[in-house]
């Protein structure tokens, strides 16, 4: 069934609302409800956690029985269970609308089924109106309900011959300016950033995300991993978020904590250690290699066991882009089988 001009307008216009929402354990989601005749009778978008959904909070700005024979136009599959909140689907059947407009499906186990329940109740419903612009502001929350577990990207810095350090432990620094300032803006696009003790121990990283010298709007909440005591006077504990530390070695354990405090996406920076477990645990579901146009020789290498005994047993990645920065180049990768 095609969607009237008045409906993609209204689709446009309920992505907007979308993103005035925050990221987290929900998705963004916006809804505009029109009038029988396309006109657009009220707007609503979800909040946050235990707050309405955007198609009741659309719904609740007109009178009782205002939106009978209207069209939803809603950016996600109105929702058919009980949570914090009520059946989307069924608010939608109570008010008395006659047509629902979405973009993307819900791929929650619980949460899915919505159309169905509203085609039940005799509602015509027409999915994947500008799915792909849907599926852009929520794609992290997405990648979260295939994966089951946060986003992880690792990032590691290495020379040509693939060290992470000289010798004597010296690191910093292996790539020029512009692929450190790459990093720092991709540390603000990250709801996490993590390291492990030894790192901690070593660099007293402060975690932030910096343009210059001044800090980005968003940052990153500090991670730690280790059992190692942390010095009390160590940079992370002027972080502008409350660190987080976890003295265990079951990444996954670690990762599903991270999800249920609402992080989706993990950047991973922690050195070798650190690096070469999430990838032997199958968490990492990205790579950014910063390579630099020096040689260290060495032992220091940039990855260490990672659970690879033969050839045949390589984990094999799929370039996605190479990217020059100044005299360093950044290798963007994925695994080449699983989820990314």
């Amino acid at each position: 069934m095609a969607v009237t001009e008045a409906e993609s307008s209204a689709m446009t216009r309920a992505l907007e609302l979308a993103r005035r929402g925050p990221r987290g354990l929900n998705p963004q989601v916006g809804a505009v409800i029109l009038s029988p005749a396309g006109e657009v009778i009220a707007e609503g978008w979800h909040q946050g956690s235990g707050t309405a959904h955007a198609e009741v909070d659309a719904l609740s700005k007109l009178p009782v029985g205002a939106a009978r024979g209207a069209t939803a136009v809603v950016t996600l599959e109105p929702c058919n269970h009980t949570g914090r909140t009520g059946p989307c689907a069924l608010a939608l059947i109570d008010a008395g609308v006659s047509r629902v407009v979405f973009a993307l499906d819900d791929p929650g186990a619980a949460s899915g089924g919505g159309a169905e329940r509203l085609r039940s109740a005799g509602i015509e419903v027409v999915s994947g109106e500008q799915a792909d612009a849907a599926t852009a502001v929520i794609a992290d929350w997405l990648a979260v309900q295939r994966l089951g577990r946060p986003h992880v990207t690792v990032k590691w810095a290495q020379s040509l011959d693939g060290r992470a350090a000289a010798d004597d432990g010296t690191s910093q620094w292996i790539t020029g300016p512009d692929a450190r300032a790459d990093v720092h803006r991709r540390r603000a696009a990250a709801d996490a950033i993590v390291i492990g003790t030894g790192t901690l121990l070593a660099d007293d990283p402060a975690l932030t995300a910096r343009d210059g010298d001044a800090l980005f709007p968003d940052q990153p909440v500090p991670v730690v991993i280790g059992s190692r005591e942390t010095p009390p006077d160590a940079a992370v504990h002027r972080h502008p978020h409350e660190p987080l530390f976890f003295d265990t070695h079951d990444l996954h354990a670690v990762m599903d904590d991270l999800r249920g405090r609402g992080i989706q996406r993990v950047f991973i920076e922690g050195g070798p250690t650190l690096a070469s477990a999430v990838i032997a645990a199958g968490l990492a579901d990205s790579v950014l290699a910063y390579i630099a146009p020096v040689l260290l020789g060495g032992s220091r290498l940039a990855l260490g066991e990672i659970g690879v005994a033969s050839i045949d047993a390589a984990r094999r990645l799929t370039i996605d882009e190479w990217v020059p920065l100044g005299d360093d180049l950044l290798a963007i990768a994925h695994p080449a089988e699983g989820v990314r």
